[in-house]
């Protein structure tokens, strides 16, 4: 790979670190490792070519250019969180991989009855993985750290919430939650 190759695939990761919150790459491998897929299974369920997908992966191209895509990749994410913290089965998720790839977009949020513990609470991790796949749907991560930009000045309290929530790591988005439910 030449100089000019490198500059380029170092821009396409930085603008989808600004679009999805992370190199599309990263992404891939973890939900290719949460879920037990392969490229080839995983391009099937978003609805790519293998092709496209390496090239996504690679940084040769950096944008998603079918919203649909764009959501199954948030379904799928919610769906690795699920399956993470033991709350679906593999068996659940190849069902719930089946119902994503047939999907054409629509209402990002999942149906809240599977946002519950067995108690009847939801899940503090489930809770922000609603509320950023929400600022998720309605705005790329850069538009929203321009925006949290914007309003800094005079509200930085919702400046940070939409840095945290739109742009952040659920991690960081957890403490956030659980350090303001006091």
């Amino acid at each position: 790979m030449d100089a000019a190759q490198q500059e380029s695939t170092a821009r396409a990761r930085e603008l989808q670190r600004n679009w999805y919150g992370e190199p599309l790459g990263a992404l891939f491998r973890r939900l290719i490792d949460d879920l037990g897929l392969n490229q080839a299974r995983l391009a099937g369920v978003l609805g790519l070519s293998a092709p496209m997908l390496s090239q996504l992966m690679s940084g040769q191209r950096a944008k998603i250019g079918n919203p649909a895509v764009v959501q199954r990749v948030q379904l799928l994410q919610e769906l690795s969180g699920q399956v993470a913290d033991g709350s679906v089965s593999a068996a659940e998720a190849t069902d719930r991989m089946d119902e994503i790839k047939k999907s054409q977009g629509g209402s990002v949020l999942t149906n809240t009855t599977q946002t519950t513990t067995s108690s009847g609470a939801p899940t503090v991790k489930r809770v922000v993985r609603e509320i950023q796949s929400l600022l998720r749907s309605v705005a790329a991560a850069g538009d929203i750290i321009d925006a949290a930009d914007t309003l800094a000045p005079t509200h930085p309290e919702l400046a940070e919430f939409l840095r945290v929530y739109g742009a952040g790591r659920t991690a960081d988005a957890v403490a956030h939650y659980e350090a303001h439910q006091s």
